[in-house]
């Protein structure tokens, strides 16, 4: 933290408007150095990239404040069809605890209420007493820790049934996300991903793992981002969501959607596979520590309302709502 006589204070106040592509590099500049004064660390996501790929995937969701017309933080709204949820939410580090990250919240809460999303959230720090406190005034509870696992990849086995969703054709597309809105809505009404795959194939972040099973249903999904400038950085495949079918063979469905993952990083020539899993899914975590992900960092993912939504002990999912 920057000490409170380092931080400058400004007599004017904040403004928030949309943030836009001539924003960007400044935008990220603050995000790292936000994060970075946080957790001590110059430089906390190397080659991650945050900032561009939100602002692509919906420019109408990311808002910008301004003092003074010069740019001091962002907030990013994404939108899961029944489920929303918001961040990066970073402030220039001189500038805490003056109101800003107030005023970037009032644009993603619009958001929610136009989208029109039932089930709201994010990802914080658990052990930052300010941030819980914050995001309690807009009525967001703490519920379980969830942990950013990763694990060295192997070659793997192909798996049977796996499709790409960059290698169909653009005339089999429609159909493909149809049977993942499916699947999503069967883990948690109305839940769908369509924006995650569409944006990581248009901006060429990674591709999403399609896995089919005996029947006409999909078996499970996965939006994996691929190496430097996505969300994963460089060597790194990041889920940044997975799902199976809920039933009697979910757990089985989840361990294929895994050597399916695993199988993508090593055809990229990644080295590492990183996943986000909530400890309200306690046999799809104990699944992973299982394959020998291992923890790395780890946050408390906050709900509006306070309720579980899709993190309960019979869903096998992989996110972190980072």
């Amino acid at each position: 933290m920057v000490p409170p006589a380092a931080k400058r204070k400004s007599g004017a106040a904040p403004s928030v408007r949309p943030l836009g592509e001539a924003d960007l590099d400044r935008a990220d500049e603050i995000c790292r150095a936000a994060f970075g004064t946080f957790l001590g660390a110059p430089d906390p996501f190397g080659t991650v990239d945050y900032v561009r790929t939100r602002w692509a995937a919906d420019p109408r969701a990311a808002f910008a404040a301004t003092v003074e017309g010069e740019l001091v933080g962002s907030n990013f709204a994404t939108n899961w069809g029944s489920v929303g949820f918001f961040g990066p939410l970073t402030v220039r580090p001189d500038l805490w605890d003056q109101g800003i990250g107030r005023r970037l919240m009032e644009p993603v809460i619009d958001c929610f209420d136009a989208w029109g999303n039932r089930h709201l959230g994010l990802f914080t720090f658990a052990h930052s007493p300010k941030h819980l406190e914050l995001y309690r005034r807009y009525g967001f509870w703490p519920r379980f820790l969830t942990a950013i696992m990763k694990k060295q990849v192997t070659n793997g086995a192909a798996v049977p049934g796996r499709v790409l969703y960059g290698e169909l054709p653009a005339a089999e597309r429609p159909d493909a996300l149809s049977l993942c809105r499916a699947l999503t809505s069967a883990v948690y009404k109305g839940l769908s991903l369509e924006r995650e795959i569409v944006g990581a194939h248009a901006q060429g972040l990674g591709d999403t793992i399609l896995l089919h099973g005996a029947g006409s249903e999909l078996d499970g999904l996965a939006v994996c981002h691929c190496g430097a400038g996505s969300e994963a950085g460089a060597d790194v495949c990041f889920v940044k969501f997975g799902a199976v079918r809920p039933g009697p063979e979910a757990a089985d469905r989840f361990e294929r959607l895994l050597d399916a993952c695993e199988r993508l990083a090593a055809e990229r020539g990644l080295g590492q596979l990183d996943a986000g899993m909530n400890l309200g899914r306690p046999d799809a975590y104990r699944r992973m520590i299982n394959r020998g992900f291992r923890t790395w960092l780890q946050g408390v993912t906050m709900h509006r309302p306070n309720e579980p939504g899709y993190s309960h002990p019979d869903a096998y999912v992989i996110d972190d709502w980072r």
